[in-house]
């Protein structure tokens, strides 16, 4: 008898059926003396859409909302029925006994096997492979210790809670909002709260107005002194009056006295290992690395490379059984740019600690840190070197002693006033050796946009009621600032603080955000568009909060630990549906399209709308019953008509994306961009794109449930990813 191993793409499966020794090749899996080994493609399986309830839901009416089918059923995902039909008749065969389940070791990653063993109606036997890494050794280890499938069997209740959470809550407000205003507009329950954060920064930042303040600094010739109020210790004066005051008694004064002198060694500890969301926000600030391009480098250096573990964790800690794995994952980053520090501490015993060894501190997984696989630096591109590098210098400096340097703060007292300068010197660099850093500053910490003080400076050896003469005093002329926007770093930071979402989820709500034009890029910085500002007002204050959301993703976690009801989880979550469908309803709010443009439609006659579709800038009819759409305006670009020299326009044709000259009619094509696919379909209420396939965008686009309906995407990953 053999046994039936389901991963989650194709290329895991080649890597495990390699170790397996599966090497019969059949197109849809392949095959050894023991082991049978297939894929998914991603979800082969999702939720059924309304019409496949009713037929009456192929349009959408306002009145027939919230839809909550008694009992949420599954489909087979049209794209890639392909390869289910293909698992399907594998699970029939006779000498297959058992089925070990090889997805992605997560909650999305049980649903995929799950619902796919569902609709095959697997009965025999199944275990589960859960492995953090993909290199050989783990792949021999996981196999030899497979764990009881019904181990995870509350794992996948809270998979299929958040999916049909998603399903209930995404797809009738969505489809409320669309009917109600005749405009496509989204919601979910991640992502209109996260859009809330954004939009309540906004306000902020339009709402406030700068204030004028002065500072007043006492130069004495090796050191710099800021003035401090006596009580308080604010360093602004918020009338110039009173710093041109402060400024003549100094001058007048001319001698200062040294009140207090304190010197004390500090420390900072090193920093822990990188979790998923840590990951993404020192790649954006560092690198400016989006959070889905981080999420995307970091799985090829986890499945392809097989050079670090597995990335969706929530964890900064390490388990007391990885100990002895520790020197390997050492000796393989011992390479290039690591090698002197990778041997230096492998010259010493490691210097493991609770720190960043703590069993109670790991959830699934453990923190993103190197494996021991053969490193081979010039196979990685410039993006993931860059990204390797930030995983390896924070997994070296682990082992490294804490930062250690004196900081003195030195009072002096000048015309009645106190002053204060502060200075710090590094006595042990410690970990900041991995960093080759020279400061005092801890990475940890949130940068501080702190101009009221003065920057670190080594101060010369003073002693109490030494005497200072003054050499300079100075007025420095400030105004208060607006809080800054939101770039995905800190937007990730408050997304977890509030809960909202999970590491694995965060990066693709900020990029559906983007795709939906409910928020924008402006250079590292995000901000919520016209309808973003629109849609967060006409969205209930409900589903708008965090608090809500965080609630929901808490009951969650207990469903996967086994301390909540998927039963009454579920009934909540349907009886939310229906109310906020109800407040959609009973809403006087007005809804104004932000992006209308002049010109109108040839059919209807009403005004066109400006959006944003695949094939770049579409006019589409603002009565979404109509469904008019065609091309907007050409772009027009940098890149200069080789003749005349004029700014050429970017255009789209059949055969791809091209400059054309507007003044020569001169045409460049665009190297490496063909055609970009269709530009979509009208609205869901009639026009010329089908309800069924509108209804599934939505739930795409707009539910919070990333993998949903991911079929064909992996499909066509998988297929580029052979092809190179």
């Amino acid at each position: 008898m053999k046994t039936l191993v389901l991963a989650e793409k194709p290329s895991v499966a080649r890597e495990l059926a390699r170790v397996l020794g599966a090497g019969q090749k059949h197109k849809s899996h392949m095959e050894g003396p023991k082991y049978v080994v297939t894929w998914a493609l991603g979800h082969l399986v999702e939720l059924a859409e309304p019409e496949d309830y009713d037929p009456k839901y192929k349009t959408w009416n306002l009145e027939d909302l919230p839809i909550i089918p008694p009992k949420m059923r599954l489909k087979v995902i049209k794209e890639s029925s392909h390869q289910f039909r293909a698992i399907e008749q594998l699970c029939k065969r006779p000498d297959l006994s058992e089925l070990v389940i090889a997805t992605d070791a997560g909650r999305e990653g049980e649903l995929v096997a799950r619902w796919i063993m569902e609709l095959v109606r697997w009965r025999k036997p199944f275990k589960r492979l859960w492995i953090s890494s993909q290199t050989d050794q783990a792949i021999r280890e996981g196999f030899a210790r497979l764990k009881p499938g019904q181990d995870y069997d509350r794992l996948y209740q809270s998979a299929v809670c958040r999916a049909e959470a998603d399903w209930l809550i995404g797809l009738n407000v969505t489809r409320a909002l669309t009917s109600k205003y005749s405009a496509q507009l989204a919601a979910g329950r991640v992502q209109t709260p996260t859009l809330q954060l954004m939009s309540e920064r906004d306000k902020e930042i339009r709402a406030f107005r700068p204030v004028d303040y002065w500072l007043v600094q006492a130069d004495f010739g090796s050191f710099q002194a800021q003035w401090r109020a006596d009580k308080s210790g604010e360093a602004r004066l918020w009338k110039r009056e009173d710093a041109q005051d402060l400024i003549r008694r100094m001058s007048a004064a001319k001698t200062a006295r040294v009140l207090q002198v304190k010197r004390a060694d500090k420390s900072i500890p090193q920093p822990l290992a990188y979790d998923l969301t840590e990951l993404q926000r020192d790649a954006n600030k560092r690198y400016g690395f989006s959070a889905k391009q981080t999420s995307s480098l970091l799985q090829r250096l986890y499945e392809q490379h097989k050079l670090v573990t597995y990335p969706r964790t929530d964890s900064r800690h390490l388990t007391q059984d990885m100990v002895p794995t520790l020197k390997g994952r050492l000796q393989s980053v011992a390479v290039g740019p690591y090698a002197a520090l990778a041997r230096q501490i492998l010259k010493a015993p490691l210097a493991v600690t609770k720190r960043f060894v703590d069993d109670s501190k790991v959830t699934d997984h453990h923190a993103i840190i190197p494996t021991e696989q053969f490193n081979n630096l010039t196979a990685l591109s410039n993006e993931e070197r860059k990204l390797y590098d930030l995983i390896v210098r924070r997994f070296l400096a682990l082992f490294l002693r804490p930062c250690v340097f004196q900081q003195a703060n030195v009072t002096v007292e000048l015309a009645g006033e106190k002053f204060v300068a502060t200075g710090a010197i590094m006595k042990e660099q410690g970990w900041k050796e991995a960093y080759g850093l020279t400061d005092t500053a801890d990475p940890d910490e949130e940068e501080n946009s702190a101009e009221d003080t003065l920057a670190q400076q080594r101060l010369p050896e003073l002693k109490d009621g030494d005497s200072l003469p003054l050499k300079q005093a100075k007025e420095l002329s400030r105004q208060t600032k607006p809080p800054a926007r939101y770039t995905e770093a800190s937007l990730l930071t408050a997304m977890e603080k509030h809960k909202l979402g999970t590491p694995a989820t965060r990066a693709d709500i900020i990029e559906k955000l983007v795709k939906t034009d409910t928020i924008e890029r402006q250079g590292n910085a995000l901000q919520p568009t016209g309808k973003g500002k629109q849609l967060i007002e006409l969205a209930s204050p409900e589903l708008r909060s965090p608090e809500l959301t965080a609630r929901w993703e808490g009951e969650l976690e207990r469903i996967a630990l086994g301390k909540g009801s998927m039963e009454q989880f579920l009934a909540s979550i349907r009886k939310q549906a229906a109310q906020l469908v109800g407040q959609v309803v009973a809403s006087s709010t007005e809804y104004k399209p932000h992006n209308l443009t002049t010109s109108k439609c040839p059919d209807c006659g009403k005004l066109l709308q400006e959006i944003k579709g695949k094939r770049g800038l579409m006019l589409v009819c603002s009565d979404r019953e109509c469904g008019y759409r065609r091309a907007g305006e050409p772009q027009l670009t940098n890149h200069r008509c080789p003749q005349c020299h004029k700014k050429m326009e970017l255009r789209e044709g059949k055969a791809g994306k091209f400059f054309q000259c507007r003044r020569c009619n001169v045409v460049e094509k665009l190297e490496d961009s063909g055609a970009s696919g269709g530009g979509g379909g009208g609205g869901p209420k009639g026009g010329r794109k089908g309800a069924a396939r509108a209804n599934k965008q939505a739930v795409e686009q707009y539910s919070d449930n990333v993998s949903l309906n991911s079929g064909l995407a992996d499909a066509l990953k998988a297929a580029l990813e052979k092809k190179e």
